[in-house]
């Protein structure tokens, strides 16, 4: 089945029941205010994962209120109308439980994996957080020191600094080339009131979706949820309907039109090196041939990368490729550590790899190779119920569809050597940034 999600009108029961894989049962539900629930049940499992998403992430900040959004996650663990950050906290520990938040350049999660029993406990309390977020002034000047150090300490990793700078090289002003933590200057320049404005703006019923898998029943979760935001003083107006998913057409407006060749300089032993260009949308119709490409080029032992640069020559220890979708653009990309003297040696190889791939294409053994990785870790991947989870708020909020499992291998396979060397001739043909982090001169 290919399940595309219908926006089922507010106020109506709205559950869709779908068959997943190993027995499990998909159902999705569309509540007042437009809040969407979505819960793989998983016979056998006593544990389960919820997850609160919000559809804002950092490309949705707006002058003013740069680094927001990462603001955000932090504060929401710093307590409530209802309880203290003390009191989150000793809700998790108390039952053996894990809770945290991620922030993304399109999306925020609040999630928490705990035993079945006490998911009435985890749903209450990051429904509390996301409603009733008190916002202090003390406290939030205290986590501004906090993700301070977050940053200087991300800073102190060339491995990130070169990912961060490439990103910014390749999107350039457009909204999703900021970097997602904000940087030291966004977060020291924004006030409380702008964090509070850009929470009452995004934080909101038609923006929500819950997602849940593992020992949850789906009825159960939707009445829980329903509860806790009433609580939390959410209006959930029948005639109030989900937030349009993102557009899907391409947006290119601040991408620069010619690469960019950047040297950012550290004091390390290693230098790190990444060249790439813009990429494909997250919902590309070509996403599958690009996961192939990405197998055969830089995805693990037996790739080109791994095996030109490290095997045969040993220029490198770590080398790979990467891709990241989002809605109306991406960036793909190849990376190196290696030392600074082999660094342009070894930039040149990656993208002698990537034309390669682009005009001669790939053998059929490298095809079988990489479908047999990319179906495995498909399987492997839906082990536990956290993944699950996160598979349905980003098939909601992303995609727009849910594949099964099987209809997933079914694309990978469908894919062709010359899909493969198609895509990598449109890649190797767009505008090529260079972004290195190491102890260069002038």
């Amino acid at each position: 089945m290919t399940w595309h999600l219908p926006l089922v009108p507010a106020g109506e029961p709205g559950a869709d029941l779908t068959a997943g894989q190993d027995g499990a049962t998909i159902r999705r539900s569309v509540l007042p205010g437009g809040v969407r629930v979505l819960t793989e049940q998983m016979p056998g499992l006593r544990s389960a994962t919820v997850g609160a998403w919000v559809g804002v992430g950092s490309r949705d900040e707006s002058d003013g209120h740069f680094g927001s959004t990462h603001f955000l996650e932090h504060l929401l663990f710093k307590g409530t109308a209802r309880r203290s950050a003390m009191d989150i906290a000793e809700a998790f520990d108390a039952v053996g439980g894990e809770a945290n938040a991620a922030t993304g350049k399109e999306h925020t999660c609040y999630y928490a994996r705990v035993l079945d029993a006490d998911l009435p406990m985890a749903v209450d309390v990051i429904a509390d957080m996301v409603t009733s977020a008190r916002l202090d002034a003390d406290e939030l000047e205290t986590e501004r020191g906090v993700i301070l150090e977050e940053l200087a300490m991300n800073d102190d990793d060339p491995g990130d600094v070169v990912h961060e700078e490439f990103a910014a090289a390749v999107l350039g002003a457009h909204p999703l080339g900021r970097p997602i933590g904000g940087t030291p200057d966004t977060i020291r320049a924004v006030p409380r009131d702008a964090v509070a404005e850009h929470y009452r703006w995004h934080y909101r019923p038609e923006t929500l979706v819950v997602s849940a898998a593992g020992g949850v029943d789906h009825d159960t979760l939707v009445a829980q949820v329903t509860d806790a935001l009433s609580a939390g003083g959410w209006d959930l107006d029948p005639a109030r309907a989900p937030r349009d998913r993102r557009a899907v057409a391409p947006e290119t407006s601040g991408v620069p039109t010619e690469g960019v060749a950047l040297t950012v300089r550290r004091q390390v032993e290693q230098a790190n090196v990444v060249v790439g260009s813009t990429g494909l949308a997250a919902t590309d119709e070509r996403r599958f041939a690009l996961s192939v490409l990405n197998a055969v080029l830089g995805g693990g032992m037996s790739s080109r990368l791994f095996q030109e640069i490290r095997e045969r020559r040993g220029l490198a220890y770590a080398t790979y490729s990467f891709a990241s979708g989002h809605g109306g653009l991406g960036t793909f990309g190849l990376y190196a550590g290696c030392s600074p003297a082999n660094v342009d040696e070894v930039t040149d190889l990656m993208v002698a790899e990537l034309e390669r791939l682009a005009q001669d294409g790939m053998t059929a053994a490298e095809l079988t190779r990489s479908i047999g990785q990319l179906s495995g870790g498909l399987v492997l991947g839906m082990e536990d119920s956290g993944s699950r989870m996160s598979r349905l708020g980003k098939a909601e909020l992303v995609y727009g569809e849910l594949l099964s499992l099987e209809e997933s291998l079914e694309r990978v396979r469908a894919v062709t050597v010359a899909d493969v060397r198609d895509l990598a001739a449109d890649l190797a043909s767009r505008p090529r940034s260079v972004v290195r982090v190491g102890p260069f001169g002038d």
